[in-house]
């Protein structure tokens, strides 16, 4: 049977099932022996519940088959195993109750016979609860993995900003693959070369796939001593090919893999690419710049976010940062990168970030002029990226950032240090925009003694508390404190 399609999302170790004590699952045939020795190698990508006499139909491939032997006996006990691995089921799990006591011996020798891994499932232990940890283990497994993908492109993003920058990438990905990575130039031979040979004979190997490949749109792939060999021509026009040898197979590192080729495709093709830069450069100036009735049909509906960058000083900096975050809409005047993207921005390391609000086409232009300010406060508060914020009632506030806001707290409300009731007086009075009565009754105290603990406030203080301007830059330092 072939081999199923992978699901969208990593599967699980067996080993990590038989491991989560909370289940109580006993391996107890179907490998090497009954602790689990080679369970590592076992993948579940799901979990199916069935008491017919043949699942065969109703599998997919690479599940956890869980049964309660309804109508199992020890005569049909073969014949069920193996139309079960014939159906590509990666393991058997067996509760014990309540139809059978313990699990047949003759479902243990069938699932010994045909290598099919066998699970004991206690009574304690209900068949969602299985379900439910495989399901967990795979979010998990999940986030690791969304998690390192995201890493690895922020890694490559930088790597590709670097006065080195073709060398730079390659390193990062023979990093982040645990392997090696090659540039072959169109003759074979390796322009650059980085990582560590994976399995014996990968090198070889791995060339030898190299020259498979018709750039500038060619792929191939291989596996050599539990390596996996991958080759991608790069589509400058330089027929220049890209060879990875990776010592872990991991659902994300084609993900990872392909950020990298486009980013060297970019960097080993100045021509074509600067020819590329330029296009989309102008593109993106007409968009912002355009009237609303002449950006609209350029682009999709978008919603589109401005985002202006300074951070990459080197000529394909443009093109990195929008590689980085999903783009190929980008220009740049020397200083000030600016893309245009329909995608979450994340924060990319190196650069400093502002970004608009997400914006239908037409309203690109006031974007454009979110996006610079929120870069000039990025700038201003030492942070990597900050997001434009409509006005509402924290919008003043998320123009200082937190530690210099704290700061100013402290300095500004030193004086009531030692008085919390002096600080909650003044608080609650400011809250109540300076009602004595109300006041009084939210502290539970009498009215006079709010206005003596105002009074003397305003003394400590040395503010007019009639102010407004004094008023709001106390409210603003109580919020902080």
């Amino acid at each position: 049977m072939p081999e199923p399609s992978a699901p969208p999302t990593p599967p699980v170790p067996l080993a990590a099932l038989l491991a989560d004590a909370t289940l109580g699952l006993r391996l107890i045939a179907g490998l090497p022996d009954a602790r689990g020795e080679g369970a590592e190698g076992v993948a579940v990508h799901w979990v199916h519940t069935s008491e017919m006499a043949d699942p065969y139909p109703y599998l997919l491939g690479g599940e956890l088959l869980l049964t309660a032997g309804v109508q199992l006996t020890d005569a049909h006990a073969d014949t069920y195993v193996r139309r079960v691995v014939e159906a590509g089921a990666t393991a058997l799990g067996f509760g014990v109750a309540p139809v059978y006591d313990t699990v047949p011996a003759g479902l243990v020798e069938a699932c010994d016979r045909h290598g099919l891994p066998l699970l004991e499932i206690p009574p304690r232990t209900p068949f969602t609860t299985v379900a439910r940890g495989v399901w967990r283990l795979m979010a998990e497994a999940r986030h690791r993995e969304l998690r390192r993908v995201t890493e690895a492109q922020q890694g490559l993003a930088a790597a590709a900003a670097r006065p080195d920058p073709v060398p730079a990438v390659l390193r990062q990905l023979a990093v982040r693959l645990g392997g090696r990575a090659v540039l072959y130039a169109p003759d074979g031979a390796e322009l650059h070369a980085t990582g560590s040979d994976p399995a014996p004979g990968s090198r070889t190997a791995l060339a030898r796939l190299s020259r498979l490949v018709n750039p500038p749109h060619g792929t191939a792939a291989d596996t050599v001593g539990g390596a996996r060999l991958a080759a991608y021509a790069l589509g400058g026009g330089q027929g220049l090919v890209l060879g990875v040898a990776a010592g872990r197979r991991e659902a994300g590192n084609h993900t990872v893999t392909g950020v990298a080729v486009v980013l060297l495709s970019l960097l080993t093709a100045p021509h074509q690419g600067a020819a590329e830069a330029a296009r989309s450069a102008a593109l993106v100036r007409l968009l912002l710049g355009a009237a609303p009735t002449e950006a609209a049909p350029l682009l999709g509906p978008g919603p589109w976010s401005v985002v202006h960058g300074h951070g990459g000083d080197t000529p394909f900096a443009a093109s990195a940062l929008a590689a980085a975050l999903g783009s190929a809409l980008a220009e740049t005047d020397g200083t000030t990168v600016r893309v245009l993207t329909d995608r979450p921005v994340t924060a990319q390391p190196g650069w400093a970030l502002g970004v608009s609000a997400p914006a239908a086409p037409a309203a690109l232009p006031e974007a454009d002029a979110q996006a610079a300010r929120a870069l000039r406060r990025a700038e201003a508060t030492r942070a990597d990226l900050v997001h434009h914020h409509e006005p509402g009632p924290d919008a003043l506030t998320a123009l200082v950032s937190p530690g210099e806001a704290a700061a100013h707290a402290r300095s500004r409300l030193a004086p009531l240090a030692g008085s919390p009731a002096l600080t909650e007086t003044l608080r609650t009075w400011l809250s109540l925009h300076g009602s004595w009565d109300r006041t009084a009754v939210a502290l539970a105290v009498h009215r006079n003694t709010v206005r003596q603990r105002v009074a003397r406030c305003a003394t400590l203080l040395d503010a007019d508390l009639d102010e407004a301007d004094v008023r709001m830059e106390l409210w603003f330092a109580l919020r902080w404190l």
